[in-house]
């Protein structure tokens, strides 16, 4: 009988280092301040003897990361970073699964009736609030609510097939009630997928962005010649990272977008404030995120009222009404171009 295959394991793999893989993969995140107080417990219980998180430095903790992934590549799994985009840039690590797409990984923990719902989240996220006019890409709780059940011309095929005569994975999609709805966003929150800003938007969190790097752009960018110029995934001018918080241009077209956490250094190493694509003046009052949404005037005047997004008084949700200011403002422009 042939021995089972292992994997190879890094030169100097220790105990340390199996008990850091393992904290690590539970906690699916790892920022330098969580990681000095990690190592200080695992390192206590291996040398014997009381060690100080402060003592862990920069240096040890990433050896650890870097010794980590090695031991982790050949099980298709990765650690990779990338800075909060919101919280003052603070590098995250995170280990991801590195083979299967995040719709697969998430089918392990989660209902098909749920997948299914995320899916139509993320198409409301970095699809229909997501447009040349406004990227907000996040959502409040009433859009939320009302994507918990599929469209009905995409939940009535006929004989469970679909548009192209393939069976429909949307036939047996009965969509959730809200109070799953819900109780799966907490879970989203929770388990690192998706964070809920102050003020009650839901975007995707740092460690969601580095694992469905891939995924978001092969499904939500157009490869095609003639869409080849405004994408729905952006990358920051100066750290070339996913944005979905941060500033944009002011000219519409225009598709240079920059992290807040960015953009002082990289104006830094410019004459001028412009953008360097169309040479418009950089305002920095263009905005990528839920800010499209929370420095408009109208939110502003309307953030006194009942909080929430509810759609059980019937009142539209803030997402609904700047979306219906901006397709207003869209059929102004059209007007003054025919006259």
């Amino acid at each position: 009988m042939e021995d089972e295959w292992e994997p190879p394991v890094p030169t100097g793999y220790n105990d340390a280092n199996r008990a850091f893989v393992q904290a690590f993969m539970a906690r699916g995140t790892l920022t330098f301040p969580e990681g000095q107080k990690l190592l200080a417990a695992i390192l206590s219980a291996t040398e014997g003897e009381t060690v100080d998180p402060e003592s862990i430095t920069q240096d040890d903790f990433v050896n650890f990361v870097r010794t980590a992934r090695e031991a982790v590549e050949p099980l298709d799994y990765d650690i990779r970073s990338s800075r909060d985009q919101i919280r003052n840039g603070e590098r995250i690590w995170a280990f991801i699964n590195a083979h299967s797409d995040p719709p697969t990984q998430m089918a392990t923990t989660h209902t098909p009736e749920e997948v299914a719902y995320i899916k139509r989240l993320m198409d409301l996220i970095f699809d229909e609030y997501n447009t040349v006019r406004m990227e907000v890409m996040a959502v409040d709780e009433g859009q939320a609510l009302k994507a918990s059940r599929p469209k009905r011309r995409e939940s009535q095929h006929v004989n469970g097939e679909d548009e192209e005569g393939q069976p429909s994975t949307m036939a047996s999609d009965r969509g959730l009630k809200h109070s799953e709805v819900l109780s799966l966003l907490s879970s989203l929150v929770a388990e690192g997928w998706l964070e809920k800003s102050r003020v009650g938007f839901y975007s995707l969190s740092p460690r969601s962005l580095i694992e469905m790097w891939s995924w978001l752009v092969a499904t939500y960018n157009d490869d095609s010649a003639e869409a080849r110029d405004w994408q729905r995934i952006k990358f920051c001018e100066a750290c070339k990272e996913i944005v979905t918080y941060g500033q944009r241009c002011s000219e519409r077209d225009c598709t240079i977008r920059l992290h807040d956490i960015c953009q002082d250094r990289y104006w830094r190493t410019r004459r001028e404030k412009k953008c360097p694509k169309c040479e418009t003046a950089w305002t920095g009052d263009h905005f990528v995120g839920e800010r499209a949404i929370t420095s408009r005037q109208g939110y502003q005047r309307g953030k006194g009222r009942a909080n929430g997004s509810g759609t059980a008084n019937g009142r539209r949700s803030d997402l609904e009404e700047a979306v219906a200011a901006q397709q207003e403002a869209a059929d102004e422009d059209e007007e003054m171009e025919e006259a």
